[in-house]
C-alpha cells in the first residue's frame, strides 16, 4: 500500500467512527444543528496529526524539516501549527523560506512559450541553499538571502543566523521532496512531509469529489481576498499551475517521511458561501465559464456552514481569513 493509499484509508476509518462519509450526511447533520461537534472533532483530529509529525521528528533527531505539497494544501499552515507543536516537545523551530533563493530574474529558465519559469528546480540557486543548510548544520553562521520580487535580485538580509541545539529548519516549498533539492544533506538528516487536501467525503456512494477541485475552490477564495485575482483568472491559471504539479510536485510524494490529509469533513459547507458569488461573476462570455458552472453546481450540493464557528488557528482561515497565524 502506498502512503497515499493509507492517508485516504486512514480518513474512511474516521468517517466510519463519526458517521459521515456522504454530502447528503453531512446536509442532515447541519440542518439538525449538529455541526459543531463535526467541526470540533475533525480540528482535533487534525491536530493530533501535527503533534504526531513533531513527536516524529523529535525521536528521529533531524534538524531539518522538509515540507512539500500541491497548490492550496495548506503548507504554510500546516508548518505553522507543526512549529507549534515542535514547541511543545521542547524544541525551537525556524522557518527558511525557498523563495529567498531564486535566482536573479535574468538568468532564470524560460518554458516552453518563451516565460520565465519560476516552477522549475533550476530557477533556484540549489548550490548556496545546500552550503547554506550545511554550514547551519556543522554550527556555522550565514548571512540568509532575501528575494526582491520587484527588482528581480536576491539581496542580502543583513542578518546572521545560527542554529541552536534546540533550533531545527522548517523549509516548505514545492521542491522540498525532490533530492536534488538538497543531494549535500545525508537523507538520515531530513524529515520530510507531503501535505495535499485528499478530499474523502462523497457526492454519494457511488461519486467521489475531486481532491483537485477541493484545492481549486481553497484557491479561487484566497486569490481573491489576498492577491486580487478574480474568479476567471484563477480558473485560466489553473491548467498549467497543474501541469507543474505532475511535473515536480507528485513524482517525489512518496518519498516523504509521512504525508498529511489537510482536507477538513465540513470544509465545502464552508467554502460555499465564499465561493458561489465569486463563480457567479464567471461571465458567460468567457471560456472559463463553463468550469465555473461545473463547481457552482458542485458546490450547490451542500448545506453551507457559517464560518464564525471555525477556529482562529483552522487551516480553512489561510484561505477564509481570520486566521490567528501571520501569513
Amino acid at each position: 500500500m502506498t502512503k497515499l493509499d493509507a492517508v485516504m484509508e486512514e480518513q474512511r476509518h474516521w468517517q466510519k467512527i463519526v458517521g459521515l462519509s456522504t454530502v447528503p450526511e453531512l446536509n442532515h447533520v447541519i440542518r439538525d444543528g449538529h455541526v459543531t461537534e463535526v467541526i470540533h472533532v475533525s480540528e482535533a483530529l487534525q491536530e493530533r496529526k501535527f503533534a504526531a509529525v513533531a513527536d516524529q521528528i523529535l525521536s528521529s533527531g533531524c534538524r531539518i524539516v522538509l515540507l512539500a505539497g500541491p497548490s492550496s494544501s495548506g503548507k504554510t499552515t500546516t508548518s505553522k501549527r507543526i512549529a507549534v507543536q515542535l514547541g511543545a516537545v521542547g524544541l525551537r523551530p525556524r522557518m527558511i523560506s525557498m523563495d529567498n533563493y531564486f535566482v536573479n530574474r535574468e538568468d532564470t529558465p524560460r518554458d516552453e512559450k518563451g516565460d520565465y519559469d519560476y516552477e522549475c528546480l533550476q530557477a533556484l540557486d540549489v548550490d548556496l541553499f545546500n552550503e547554506h543548510l550545511q554550514t547551519l548544520l556543522n554550527g556555522g553562521s550565514v548571512s540568509l538571502p532575501k528575494y526582491n520580487f520587484q527588482t528581480g535580485h536576491r539581496e542580502s538580509s543583513g542578518t546572521q543566523t545560527q542554529l541552536s541545539e534546540k533550533e531545527v529548519l522548517i523549509i516548505e516549498g514545492i521542491h522540498a521532496l525532490n533530492p536534488d533539492l538538497t543531494p549535500q544533506i545525508p537523507r538520515c538528516q531530513k524529515y520530510q512531509l507531503y501535505v495535499s487536501a485528499l478530499t474523502t467525503i462523497q457526492l454519494d456512494e457511488h461519486h467521489r469529489i475531486s481532491t483537485s477541485d477541493n484545492r481549486l475552490l481553497r484557491r479561487i477564495i484566497r486569490d481573491y481576498k489576498f492577491r486580487g485575482y478574480s474568479a476567471t483568472e484563477t480558473i485560466r491559471r489553473w491548467p498549467s499551475v497543474r501541469a507543474g504539479e505532475e511535473k515536480w510536485i507528485f513524482p517525489y510524494q512518496e518519498n516523504c517521511d509521512r504525508m498529511i490529509n489537510s482536507a477538513l469533513l465540513y470544509e465545502l459547507a464552508v467554502l460555499r458561501r465564499y465561493v458561489l458569488p465569486l463563480l457567479e461573476e464567471v461571465p458567460e462570455s468567457e471560456p472559463e465559464y463553463e468550469e465555473a458552472l461545473r463547481l457552482r453546481q458542485l458546490v450547490g450540493f451542500f448545506e453551507p456552514i457559517p464560518d464564525k464557528q471555525i477556529p482562529p488557528v483552522s487551516l480553512l482561515r489561510e484561505f477564509l481569513g481570520g486566521s490567528s497565524f501571520h501569513y
